[in-house]
């Protein structure tokens, strides 16, 4: 696949429009969980005001009174040209999708089309809580496949999570997380394909949450599943959700490699009754003209990044930080300050800073926290100082 270079834009960085008090506006979960002495940086929504293609597509629809229920193709279309720009992927035939709620609620579907009550689901810890608590619910078995020392999948591991999960004839899936949350790990062609060759032998049906692809801010480039050899069995989910700020307007794709088109169409229609019409339309207009206002933004996150490991360097260098190359998300390291098992609950009552807690994350979780790096330079560097200020000994 040749990729296209994400290109310099002229919009000033999203990160830095808003002002704090501005932000306090917002009645969202972020801004309405903790007091307002509490500095949020934990829940995955973003400081900034959306990009104006979006609200002009979803104004329009308002004035127009266009709030009734979706139809057409037009957000698969869109994410098809945006993959085909962005990724140099030419594979997403808009006819082997179907739109979902959301990502989450789409995975729900998907596991549900490949496996049955009692069967395993391989997941790599530490991950994206909501997918235990999804697939606990489903009444699935949650098989740990931990990612390696190194924050990369563990190929030997999985293969023997694999291996154990299909004993006795079971059926089992992969929920796959890609890029992987919360470390930022963008995974390579090289190691899909790898896991693709291992789903295959063992008869695991791989399904890929991809919804942060297209936040990639390191050097790595984004491969989706789907396009690797041998994942045309696989099952993939993607949004405009966690790139442009959208998760209130909740709208998914759910996309079948061309040996699972017969799998996707056996989902049940009323699962395309949940999405929002208006929600539609502005996923859509993010995939098709919001292209400029993600590259600054991105060009911000990478910014924010090496920000925060100068400010953890200079403040709390026991916290072990490794940049990811994707998300606006960090996974970081507090054993060190010995805080407990849950350093989360130490910054909040100390240093009022609401971090995501690393224990719901899995294996790997205990002792670390996930800190929101979508916000403004000012906000993150208050943020440290009052993570400094709580691990001071007191």
């Amino acid at each position: 696949m040749t990729r296209i270079p994400h290109e310099t834009s002229g919009e000033p960085n999203p990160l830095q429009v808003l002002t704090l008090d501005r932000l306090r506006q917002r009645t969202s979960m972020k801004w309405r969980t903790y007091p307002e002495d509490v500095l949020p940086l934990w829940v995955a929504e973003m400081d900034v005001p959306l990009a104006g293609p979006v609200v002009r597509a979803v104004t329009d629809a308002l004035h127009l009174g266009d709030t009734g229920y979706p139809a057409g193709t037009a957000y698969a279309e869109a994410l098809a040209a945006f993959a085909g720009k962005r990724w140099g992927w030419s594979g997403l035939a808009v006819e082997r999708t179907a739109i979902v709620p959301d990502v989450m609620l789409g995975v729900v579907e998907m596991i549900k089309l490949v496996t049955g009550p009692g069967d395993t689901v391989v997941v790599n810890p530490p991950v994206y809580p909501p997918f235990y608590m999804f697939l606990e619910h489903m009444d699935r078995r949650v098989a740990e496949a931990p990612l390696g020392a190194d924050g990369r999948l563990d190929l030997g591991v999985l293969e023997e999570t694999f291996r154990q999960a299909v004993a006795g004839g079971r059926r089992a899936a992969h929920l796959l997380c890609s890029p992987h949350n919360p470390t930022g790990t963008v995974h390579s062609a090289e190691e899909l394909s790898a896991v693709a060759g291992l789903a295959e032998r063992y008869g695991v049906r791989v399904v890929a949450d991809e919804i942060h692809a297209p936040l990639v801010v390191g050097g790595a480039g984004f491969v989706p599943y789907l396009s690797v050899p041998g994942a045309e069995r696989g099952l993939s989910l993607m949004s405009a959700s966690k790139g442009w700020n959208l998760p209130g307007l909740k709208a998914a794709l759910a996309i079948a490699g061309p040996g699972a088109a017969a799998d996707l169409e056996r989902m049940p229609e009323e699962v395309g009754h949940g999405p929002s019409h208006v929600a539609v339309i502005a996923h859509t207009a993010a995939l098709r003209d919001g292209v400029t206002w993600l590259d600054s933004l991105l060009a911000g996150l990478d910014g924010n990044r090496r920000l925060l490991a100068d400010l953890l360097a200079e403040h709390l260098p026991a916290i072990r930080y490794q940049p990811g190359d994707a998300t606006y998300l960090a996974w970081l390291d507090c054993r060190a300050l010995d805080l407990g098992d849950d350093p989360a609950e130490v910054f909040l009552e100390r240093g009022r800073v609401a971090l995501s807690s690393g224990l719901p994350f899995g294996t790997g979780g205990t002792g670390h926290v996930r800190l929101n790096l979508g916000t403004s330079r000012e906000v993150l560097t208050e943020g440290v100082r009052r993570m400094a200020a709580a691990a001071a000994p007191h």
